[in-house]
């Protein structure tokens, strides 16, 4: 048999694959099946990909040219998706900026990212021109952009009509501030295609997947862990404004949903809903959670009452993409504590202050390397070089994690109590307490403290329909259950707990408070 050598270096065996080439090989391939609904509107994967190009093309027509930013300001819709696809066909880089953001902290991120346009929902756009930086910017409603994507006469992209490299910056993620100043993770095409294949690889996503996307979309989470990596694969997705949790279980039962992700806050409304026990939820059989650590006792509840839904926790954070580790359904009846394993691409490390790598099973900070990770923070030297060493990113997180590379997250480093020079984990008081039953919702923080340094304070939401709990029965009930040292100096009862909109609990606002 004769074989014909390839020429390795020539040019045209070489193609980048960048994000808007998913969608692209998607059409090519589930044409006329459904890739996304959003209320009354429904694009198949042929038209998802001819309206990309369509706002591609509107965005070029804006003045925007390769490299420049282009922030979205909205909620969840379909529209949203799509300018971040379009920004990624046209060489543009996409700034999410939360929501809720508004004044100082929404001028921050334009005025870091240098953002030259902004497409905001309509009942948002004044919180952008209010802002000194806003005002200067070209601000346009998103619901602009629907007459380019519905358009029935839109020409294929051209080759060369679109210049983008896997290299190139395609987002600016920021992250989430729940700490400190939002930084502007810089993802490429290359480490964000990294990351959509590691979750594809660990979360067993499929085109019979009927999934619906209900955490914010400016959240890396929603868009790189679920929404984009689904795309690749067919899956029908059902994007909805906010996790309103009756909406939510009447929408599983009606549409026969079987894949959803939500933060652990969600979660635990959707285990306290009345209608957890009334709906009809059989079809659901892949249940997602991550963004923040999950209250034993709610998955405890929630594994027994839907004994055929397999739980996945995903852990990880925005600098990563954000996938860094999984544990699958099967495993967590054997590590029921565990955030599970590393995804495909990345690689841990946990190391002592020192920096100095640990024995299995001794706490200690977990670092990560990868092809997924951001290639810093977008001006902000100091803390690019902070934050990574060597090649690795420290993570900010405490964990062990034993012979086996099963990672259990103890807490972020900076949530870690130090009381009377003791550290004592906020997430092993928070799970004592949730055992009562009359709780909703805690969170435990340490708040400044002239005899104990920090004194542990737990904030506690009661259910409305239980009996009245005290300072001294929370007190009591931690006491019996954990050392003295880690019992709650203060318990402070509260109607909510102070969250961002991915459902992350805010506890510096706490502390403040």
């Amino acid at each position: 048999m004769t074989t014909t050598k390839s020429n390795s270096t020539s040019p045209e065996l070489f193609f980048p694959s960048t994000i808007a080439d998913i969608v692209r090989r998607s059409a090519g391939r589930f044409r006329d099946d459904v890739a996304i609904e959003f209320g009354d509107r429904t694009w198949t994967y042929a038209r998802l990909d001819a309206a990309v190009t369509a706002v591609a093309r509107e965005l070029k027509e804006l003045g925007a040219t390769k490299g420049d930013r282009v922030a979205a300001y909205g909620k969840n819709s379909d529209l949203y998706a799509l300018l971040y696809l379009g920004c990624a066909r046209a060489g543009l880089i996409h700034v999410p900026v939360n929501y809720q953001l508004k004044n100082d902290e929404l001028d921050y991120i334009l005025d870091n990212s240098g953002a030259g346009i902004v497409f905001g929902d309509a009942d948002l756009i004044d919180a952008v021109t209010a802002t000194p930086v806003g005002a200067g910017l070209e601000v346009r409603d998103f619901s602009t952009l629907l007459e380019a994507a519905t358009a029935t006469d839109i020409a294929p992209a051209a080759a060369g009509e679109f210049d983008v490299v896997d290299t190139d910056v395609a987002q600016l993620l920021y992250t989430s501030g729940t700490t400190s100043a939002p930084k502007g993770a810089v993802m490429t095409h290359r480490a964000l295609l990294h990351e959509y294949m590691s979750s594809l690889m660990s979360l067993d996503f499929s085109a019979d997947d009927r999934v619906v996307h209900a955490l914010p979309l400016y959240h890396s989470a929603q868009m790189h862990v679920f929404l984009i990596p689904l795309l690749s694969v067919g899956a029908h997705n059902i994007i909805v404004p906010a996790p309103v949790p009756g909406q939510l279980l009447a929408l599983f039962e009606e549409r026969e949903i079987n894949s959803f992700f939500a933060a652990p806050t969600v979660w635990v409304a959707l285990a306290n809903s009345p209608e957890l026990e009334t709906r009809n939820l059989d079809s659901l059989r892949k249940a997602y959670y991550g963004a923040s650590i999950m209250p034993g006792p709610v998955l405890k509840k929630l594994r027994e009452r839907l004994p055929k839904l397999g739980f996945y926790n995903c852990f990880g954070q925005s600098e990563m993409g954000p996938l860094c580790t999984v544990l699958r359904p099967e495993e967590h009846d054997e590590y029921p504590s565990s955030a599970g394993r590393a995804v495909m691409f990345v690689e841990t490390r946990v190391v002592d202050g020192e920096g100095k790598d640990l024995p299995a099973g001794e706490l200690g900070e977990i670092l990560y390397r990868s092809p997924q990770l951001c290639e810093g923070y977008w001006n902000k030297p100091e803390a690019t070089a902070e934050a990574f060493d060597d090649g690795w990113f420290h993570s900010g997180d405490l964990v062990k994690m034993d012979q086996r590379g099963f990672v259990e997250v103890i807490d972020r480093v900076k949530d870690v109590i130090n009381t009377g020079g003791v550290l004592v984990a906020s997430r092993q008081v928070e799970d004592a307490i949730f055992e009562l039953p009359q709780v909703a919702e805690v969170a435990v923080v340490g708040v400044a403290d002239a005899k104990w340094i920090e004194a542990i304070t737990a904030f506690v939401v009661i259910k409305a329909d239980q009996d009245e709990l005290t300072e001294a029965d929370v007190i009591a009930h931690v006491k019996d259950r954990l050392a003295g040292f880690k019992v709650p100096k203060r318990v402070a009862f509260v109607p909510e707990l102070p969250k961002n909109s991915a459902g992350k609990i805010l506890k510096r606002d706490l502390r403040d408070a």
